[in-house]
């Protein structure tokens, strides 16, 4: 469990490990609570369930898996909980969004509303402060460094 936990690179707990952790956490934390709750503007749970699998003809389950990644992983990441963990989903995740969704539109996003679609670049921002949660660990402030202290 402690291997699990502890960072891969280093044995002292680094601040900037829990700064790129929490700000992982804190941007993804909205869209999943639109996924999950309804909040800023969001469908909810439901209403993103059939969005997902009706309109985007997603599995159920991988619906199911982008809504709990989403929202319950965001505050995991706040929190420092399993950062690892939730780290590697995210990474899968946006691998699979810009593979399925983003790709075909390019780098940038679409700021200007002149292409059909979002380029990749903010997921690959994501893809960069997961990795790094992965490698290094959740950081000086977090839930995991009192589960290897015990």
């Amino acid at each position: 469990m402690k291997k699990l936990i502890r960072p891969l690179l280093t044995t002292q707990e680094n601040l900037g490990f829990s700064i790129a952790r929490l700000a992982l956490g804190l941007v993804l934390f909205p869209h999943g609570a639109q996924k999950m709750l309804g909040w800023f503007g969001g469908f909810g749970f439901t209403g993103t369930m059939d969005f997902f699998s009706q309109q985007m003809g997603l599995p159920t389950v991988v619906a199911f898996a982008i809504i709990m990644i989403e929202f319950f992983g965001s505050i995991a990441l706040i929190l420092g909980f399993f950062s690892r963990f939730w780290a590697t989903a995210f990474i899968g995740l946006f691998v699979g969004i810009i593979i399925t969704s983003q790709l075909q539109y390019g780098f940038f996003m679409n700021w200007f509303g002149n292409q059909k679609g979002e380029g990749f670049e903010y997921s690959i921002l994501i893809i960069g402060l997961a990795l790094s949660t992965l490698i290094n660990g959740s950081g000086r402030y977090a839930f995991d460094n009192i589960i290897v202290k015990n």
